[in-house]
């Protein structure tokens, strides 16, 4: 039996749409209906149950997506440790990550990915949402959190610092930070998102916290928008450390706390290399993982 015939079945199993599987792989739609039909005409029962709005998975249809997807894993994995041996990893890798550190961390690394996996295709999906890596076809992801939960598989891949910054220009202009508290009497860049907390707590290398209530008159869902209010001079807010280190070291921000450790109420307290769970780890995704890994570490300095 046809094994693209049989990963176009997954496929339209898990997106429920003819449209959605026939823009994913460039085809008509129609073209892709066909297929359905063909296999189910070949094995004698119907798989999805069709009406004008959706279409789900028949009973019969169910239980064969569950077997087909453990063979698929095998069949693909064997190809996967077979061409490992001697040859480069091949195909597309898709990955995604927020917007923020897809474009601060990921894209960057592209001229380097391109001279190390000449045979790769690489396709970056950036969004600051959790999107399902299954039914988006996602290799590897980057998210950024304390933990980790569901049906996945997570390596740390590294720990993550967050510094207060201002500009320059800001701190010549305004009153002095000098410790903590002070940073209470500014009117401060806030970030919007659910996990973060406008409660700031700074820590001394002797262990000593301060308490800071921020407020500001800005607030901002994207870090980058945030970030470049920042370096335009409108007051210091709370920044991961991997997202302000080139900032911070051309002078365009300044670490107004650098003896201190912060904590913002920031459930993203490290990155995570995430990738959906399969009994075998495609070569392409353990040779990703490796690169990642490496760099990181080795040029970052952050784990």
């Amino acid at each position: 039996m046809d094994i693209a015939r049989l990963k176009l079945f997954v496929d339209v199993a898990k997106r429920q749409s003819f449209a959605a599987v026939a823009r994913d792989h460039d085809q008509d739609p129609s073209t892709i209906s066909r297929t359905i039909a063909s296999l189910e005409t070949e094995l004698g029962i119907r798989l999805f149950q069709r009406t004008t709005r959706n279409m789900t998975l028949t009973e019969a249809g169910e239980i064969y997506l569950n077997r087909m997807e453990t063979l698929i894993e095998y069949m693909d994995n064997a190809l996967e440790e077979a061409r490992s041996v001697s040859a480069r990893p091949t195909g597309s890798m898709r990955i995604t990550a927020t917007v923020g550190f897809g474009q601060l961390c990921l894209a960057p690394l592209l001229p380097r990915l391109r001279q190390e996996f000449p045979d790769l295709r690489f396709e970056l999906h950036l969004t600051d949402s959790q999107i399902d890596l299954i039914s988006n076809r996602i290799d590897l992801a980057v998210r950024l959190g304390s933990r980790i939960d569901g049906d996945v598989i997570a390596t740390k891949l590294f720990n993550t610092r967050y510094i207060i910054c201002a500009s320059p220009q800001y701190l010549k202009t305004h009153e002095h930070i000098r410790q903590p508290i002070d940073v209470v009497k500014h009117r401060c860049l806030l970030y919007r998102t659910p996990s973060v907390s406008n409660t700031w707590v700074a820590r001394n290398a002797s262990g000593r916290e301060t308490v800071m209530p921020v407020d500001g008159d800005i607030v901002i869902s994207s870090v980058l928008a945030l970030l470049q209010c920042a370096r335009d001079g409108l007051g210091p807010s709370l920044f991961p450390e991997w997202l302000v280190k080139s900032d911070i070291a051309s002078g365009k921000l300044v670490n107004v706390l650098p003896d201190h450790e912060i904590e913002g109420g920031h459930a993203q307290s490290a990155a995570w290399l995430v990738y959906p769970s399969k009994r075998y780890l495609p070569y392409k995704v353990r040779a990703m993982v490796d690169f990642l890994k490496k760099t990181f570490v080795g040029d970052w300095s952050l784990a």
